[in-house]
């Protein structure tokens, strides 16, 4: 401000180049990969599940006809060749703020080509990727992502505003009478004050009226110069700490995404009307996909909630339907109820009948691991065994064996304990990895016509058990 001039801070110009070289890093990488990933046939889909293409120069052949071209323009470094080759012959002449217009397009352009690869990623419709499976882990992504739209918008807007300080400058030089003032505009590094105070006309350039009027613009239109909205951005380029002159721009581009530019008035320039109704376009397109996710999030949180409620619903339509006892039916409504609470509605049969033989079988040794503990079984036959069983859940006080009725099934005490009460009255606890009923095994290998052991009345206290039914044995 006291100097009239733009320059560049070359140790942060430096930091940022490092930071930017390591994300083009990273889009290098991505094509590698590439070249590498396996792709499906699609003349193979039409048949089945599709043929896996692993042959290297097949899959290079798929990508070149994809997704190469776009991520070839991702991966180049423009903006560090600019800044690194272009920039350093053009500061401090009257080039440089071509170049530098050269160092924006570069950067804005850029991001058209990323976006176009990122936002099939974010709206879940990329055909290969990262996947987000969790309502949460959606929600945080969406997030991110309008964070990120309010940086590249915060960054537009404090660049745009320094070219319109600059645009300010040239206007105060053309209306002045101050010779080669439009080599002053620009400081280079910073480090040219020296050089430029030895000329008689750089005192007459910081004290023209034209060029202060630049930096006394409050809301727009002071010194006939008309920001628009950048009127803020002019005070803001005259801070020293980056770290305002960022968060700031970051604050402004949030805002404004979020409020859809609704408080801002642009001027007559072509493209801050151009740049107001991008702010605008975006606002709507990130507010579509945020509702949309938040819809989903929350309905991903009610679903199960939602299921239980159309259970119940569906139990007190049978019940009516089969015109059960007020009783009857108030004790359906407490199993169900418990049910619930125990499983929250996960069906693990159904789970388990999607997994493969082999696993399904795993699964089984591992929950049913106990069972080989207590008893002297075969591997085969608790393989047999396992297919066979069956969750339940019982309340306190449920009879699971009747009094006078047949073994035609053992129960796996998973959880809980129960009461067994013999003939003679004789109370015995089972806990948690104990089994009841093992006179089944006895008869099945002894294939006796009875089984050597009375019947049994037992009740739960609370229990979750797995049963096992012989397909041979009727009740």
């Amino acid at each position: 401000q006291d100097k009239k001039c733009t320059y560049i801070n070359y140790p942060l110009t430096t930091t940022i180049v490092v930071l930017r070289s390591l994300t083009d890093f990273v889009y290098l990488l991505n094509i590698l990969l590439r070249f590498r990933l396996a792709y499906l046939d699609p003349e193979s889909t039409e048949l089945g599940a599709g043929e896996l293409v692993k042959h290297p120069k097949k899959i290079a052949k798929n990508y070149m006809r994809g997704w190469f071209l776009i991520d070839l323009l991702n991966a180049p470094p423009l903006p560090q060749i600019i800044v690194l080759l272009v920039l350093p012959g053009e500061l401090g002449s009257s080039g440089a703020n071509y170049a530098k217009n050269l160092l924006r397009t570069a950067v804005v352009v850029q991001y058209v080509p990323r976006l176009w690869r990122f936002l099939p990623l974010v709206i879940g419709r990329a055909e290969s990727g990262f996947t987000f499976q969790t309502a949460w882990a959606n929600l945080v992504i969406n997030f991110l992502t309008f964070v990120l739209s309010g940086h590249v918008m915060g960054a537009c807007w404090y660049l745009f505003g320094l070219q319109r300080v600059n645009q300010c400058f040239r206007d105060a030089c053309h209306n002045s009478n101050i010779t080669n003032c439009i080599n002053f505009i620009d400081c280079g590094h910073g480090e040219e004050f020296m050089e430029l105070s030895r000329n008689p006309e750089w005192k007459n350039w910081i004290s023209d009226v034209n060029a202060t009027a630049c930096f006394t613009t409050i809301g727009g239109g002071g010194g006939g110069f008309s920001y628009g909205i950048f009127a803020q951005a002019v005070n803001l380029t005259t801070e020293d700490s980056f770290i305002t002159r960022y968060i700031y721009s970051l604050f402004w581009g949030f805002q404004q995404i979020s409020t859809l530019a609704g408080n801002q008035e642009p001027s007559y320039f072509v493209w801050e009307v151009l740049f107001t109704m991008l702010i605008v376009g975006l606002g709507l397109l990130l507010f579509a996909f945020l509702i949309g996710n938040m819809q989903n999030f929350l309905q991903a949180l009610g679903q199960r909630r939602l299921e239980m409620f159309l259970r119940r619903r569906d139990v007190e339509q049978w019940m009516n339907h089969r015109r059960l006892p007020p009783e009857l039916r108030r004790t359906v409504k407490e199993a169900e109820r418990h049910n619930w609470a125990a499983t929250r509605g996960v069906n693990e049969e159904a789970l388990l009948e999607n997994l493969p033989e082999d696993l399904r079988r795993e699964v089984r040794r591992h929950l049913f691991r106990f069972l080989k503990e207590v008893s002297q079984i075969h591997d085969n036959e608790l393989d047999a065994i396992y297919e066979k069983l069956k969750q339940r859940t019982y309340k306190k006080g449920s009879e699971i064996f009747c009094t006078g009725g047949v073994v035609d099934k053992m129960v796996l005490i998973v959880r809980g304990k129960l009461k067994s009460t013999g003939e003679d009255g004789t109370v015995i606890t089972l806990s948690q990895g104990q089994v009841c009923g093992d006179e089944l095994l006895t008869w099945c290998r002894q294939h006796a016509s009875s089984l050597s052991k009375g019947i049994q009345v037992v009740q739960p206290a609370l229990s979750r058990s797995y049963q096992a039914k012989p397909p041979n044995i009727n009740f």
